[in-house]
C-alpha cells in the first residue's frame, strides 16, 4: 500500500513529538504488518525560541517561524502536515494559507470522536493560550457544535504552570497528577461529560483512571488521524 508522507511540525515540545513519532510508526506497523513503518519528515524546533515568543505575545514572530518550517516540509516532499501541539494551532489558518498541502487540524478528529461518543458538553485542559483563546475553543463550538467548559482562573494557572515547568521538561510529578485530578473533578462537577487533554504533553501525566469521565487524548487521536490520512 503506498503511503503519503506525513510532515510533522514538532519540537513543541520534543517530549510529545517523540510520542507522535512512536504512535504513528506503531500504528503503521499494526496496519501493514511486517517491518513497515511510517513515511514521515519532522521539523523539530528549538522550543526555547518558540516559548519565548509565546510568552512575549509575539504571535506574528511565531507565525513566521511556523510558516518557514511548514514550507521546509513541503519542499521536502510532505503530502500533508501535522502540527504536533495544540497551542500552535493558533496560527494554523495563516500557515495553511502559505503552503500548498493540507494541514490536519488537531481539533477536528478530536471533536469527531467526542460527537461519535454522544457527548455534547466537554471540559478543555491545555496551556493558558489554548484554554483562554478562541482559536481552539471556537473551532470546537462553531464547527462541531460542542459546549466547551474551561477551568476557573486559578485552575487554569495551575494547569499551565505544570505544563511549562514540568511536562515539557520531562518531569512527571505525583503531586501534579493529583492537582490535575482535582481540576478534572471540578470540570465534571460543572457538567463536563468528558475532558479533552488539549495539550500534547498532558498525556504524559494523566491517565483514564484519573478521571470519572472519558478523557480524549489529543496526541493519540491526532496521530491516529494522521495514519488514516497517510494510508487512505
Amino acid at each position: 500500500m503506498p503511503q503519503k508522507v506525513i510532515g510533522l511540525l514538532g519540537g513543541m515540545s520534543w517530549e510529545s513529538s517523540a510520542e507522535y513519532y512512536r504512535i504513528i510508526n506503531r500504528l503503521v506497523r499494526d496496519r501493514l504488518g511486517g517491518l513497515h513503518s511510517a513515511r514521515c519528515l519532522m521539523w523539530s524546533f528549538d522550543f526555547a525560541e518558540v516559548e519565548a515568543l509565546q510568552h512575549r505575545g509575539d504571535w506574528e514572530g511565531a507565525t513566521a517561524l511556523m510558516i518557514e518550517a511548514a514550507r521546509r516540509l513541503e519542499r521536502g516532499g510532505a503530502d500533508f502536515i501535522v502540527i504536533c501541539t495544540n497551542t500552535m494551532h493558533r496560527m494554523a489558518e495563516a500557515v495553511q494559507a502559505a503552503i500548498g498541502i493540507p494541514i490536519l487540524h488537531i481539533a477536528d478528529p478530536t471533536a469527531e470522536r467526542i460527537r461519535a461518543a454522544g457527548i455534547g458538553r466537554i471540559g478543555l485542559l491545555g496551556t493558558a493560550f489554548t484554554m483562554e483563546g478562541e482559536f481552539y475553543r471556537g473551532r470546537l463550538v462553531d464547527r462541531h457544535g460542542l459546549e466547551v467548559l474551561v477551568p476557573e482562573a486559578a485552575d487554569r494557572a495551575t494547569v499551565h504552570r505544570i505544563i511549562y515547568d514540568e511536562l515539557v521538561q520531562g518531569r512527571i510529578e505525583p503531586a501534579s497528577r493529583e492537582e490535575y485530578r482535582q481540576v478534572i473533578a471540578r470540570l465534571v462537577a460543572r457538567g463536563a461529560g468528558a475532558v479533552i487533554l488539549g495539550c500534547t504533553e498532558i498525556m504524559l501525566l494523566v491517565r483514564p483512571s484519573d478521571s470519572a469521565v472519558p478523557l480524549f487524548d489529543t496526541t493519540l487521536i491526532h496521530a491516529e488521524a494522521a495514519v488514516e490520512q497517510a494510508l487512505a
